[in-house]
């Protein structure tokens, strides 16, 4: 039975203090047409102008600090965060569609990251410095300082994990932030945020949510230092055109068409084929590093079908609320339109496609389900191929020569991630230093096997910039180098 939650409420919080506004963003249950899960405040352009300079009063102060001192206060303010994950949790699937435990995860996975980040505290502050050497009558330190404000925009489908592979390490570097979360899914992610920014200094973390017509102040203004988003390729290239009237810098994490190729000599036991149906159908497939495309042996391509539509028997399309839904539905009716388009277009070509399990009935008829499905051995110009899908369809496609299949993987927009499936070593090896992509994982791939310590982010239209470990710090700082000339050197050097 689906337990019926209230409606949530949430404003702005700029400055230290929550602000409502007259103009609401109605949120909507993508499972239940016609359902409000609630209402998120919409700021004005006044808003935004209030935010930045909010920021931008609270960065002298904040950035002054040592990188431990913030360290401590940060460290303080994500204590008992998971006192109201649970909350946080159901609210997300709500608004979100997803299943109750993955909304679970999304909250957790901040919690973890925040943590990391504050483990690299003593790392930020440390330069180095150039000695002097023949020829060269200087003496150089070279340092790394905040930039200032950085907006940070999250999407929809793990708004709040993925905020927290860039908000807390813009703070930890010493940038005053403005968060936005996306206008279809704002709700959990206000109220997360809001209980950190109420015990940080006034000014230093500040929500903004609202329509897109308002907010090209967090992102035009010239007060703004950097904006760090994680959305669709053309979204990242509207901020980018944004950005470029300020020459304000940008950090893009966008959309994948990660291919998983399995060698002829790959695992295709149950461990793998659990790992393989997670990293394709985790969250409908609305991840950005989700496999999109599935290259396989043709020697191994019935025993991997087999594998997965075994799997997929056993799906349970439904609200994420439900304790039986193992799927639950698309995040938008314009998603759900597309991928019934690349499917229907693939049946079109003659294309093998499996669907299973059933759309659900009752008041969740109508919702934003979609049957997942396989599209056997389509031709590879077919969309579902070149295309990122976004939701439960993936095409597997057989091949005999691994420089074609490496090839394939290649030959897209795309270079966000990518596996490979093999019993060997130097295999593994030798075709992953071969994908044109910026995180490759082996005998596995997708956000649950990514590892939180090491830089990620993409190639080509996948973006720029990367988040997370030390790397994803020094993106939110500027280096500095300070010279002193050394008298007796360059005297030594005139003669």
């Amino acid at each position: 039975m689906t337990k019926t939650v209230e409606t949530v409420q949430t404003g702005l919080f700029i400055g230290g203090v929550q602000r409502d506004t007259e103009d609401v963003l109605e949120v909507a249950d993508p499972a239940k047409p016609g359902e409000v899960v609630g209402y998120a405040a919409s700021a004005s352009k006044a808003d935004v102008a209030d935010a930045v300079a909010a920021a931008k009063a609270a960065f002298p102060a904040w950035s002054a600090l040592s990188a431990a001192e913030r360290a401590a206060i940060m460290a303080d303010a994500i204590a008992g965060i998971a006192d109201d994950r649970d909350n946080d949790a159901e609210i997300l699937s709500r608004e979100n569609g997803k299943v109750r435990f993955e909304g679970w995860v999304d909250a957790l996975v901040f919690d973890i990251r925040w943590q990391l980040a504050l483990m690299l505290a003593d790392e930020i502050d440390t330069g180095k410095t150039l000695p002097v050497v023949p020829g060269i009558p200087v003496s150089t330190e070279v340092s790394y300082q905040a930039l200032g404000v950085v907006t940070v925009i999250v999407p929809f489908n793990w708004p709040i994990a993925i905020l927290g592979a860039a908000l807390p390490q813009a703070l930890l570097a010493g940038n005053t932030t403005i968060v936005k979360p996306p206008p279809s899914a704002p709700l959990a992610t206000t109220r997360l945020v809001q209980r950190l920014a109420e015990k940080l200094p006034a000014g230093v973390l500040n929500i903004v949510t609202g329509s897109d017509q308002n907010m090209a102040g967090l992102i035009e203004s010239p007060d703004i230092a950097k904006v760090c988003f994680t959305g669709s390729v053309n979204g990242g290239k509207r901020i980018m055109e944004m950005a470029a009237k300020s020459l304000t810098r940008v950090t893009l994490e966008l959309g994948g068409n990660d291919a998983a190729i399995f060698l002829e000599d790959a695992i295709i036991d149950d461990t793998h084929l659990d790992r393989l149906y997670a990293a394709i159908f985790d969250s409908t497939g609305q991840i950005c590093m989700n496999a999109k495309r599935v290259y396989v042996h043709a020697s191994r391509l019935d025993e991997l079908v087999n594998g997965l539509t075994a799997r997929l028997d056993k799906v349970q399309l439904g609200y994420g609320l439900d304790a039986d839904t193992n799927m639950g539905p698309l995040h938008s009716p314009v998603q759900k339109a597309f991928v019934d388009e690349l499917i229907q277009e693939a049946k079109g070509s003659g294309a093998e496609v499996r669907e299973f399990g059933e759309l659900p009935t009752g008041d969740l008829t109508g919702g934003n389900f979609v049957r997942p499905a396989l599209v056997i051995n389509p031709d590879p110009s077919l969309r579902v191929v070149t295309e990122e899908q976004f939701g439960p369809v993936i095409p597997v496609i057989s091949f005999t020569n691994e420089t074609d299949a490496v090839a394939a993987a290649n030959d897209t927009w795309a270079g966000l991630g990518g596996s490979v499936w093999t019993a060997s070593a130097d295999s593994a090896h030798r075709v992953g230093s071969q994908l044109a992509c910026g995180y490759v994982w082996v005998n596995d791939h997708g956000a649950t096997r990514l590892d939180l310590r090491a830089p990620f982010g993409g190639m080509k239209q996948s973006g720029f910039g990367r988040e997370q470990g030390i790397e994803g710090i020094r993106a939110f700082q500027d280096t500095r180098a300070i010279a002193t000339i050394d008298d007796a050197a360059l005297a030594a050097q005139a003669h």
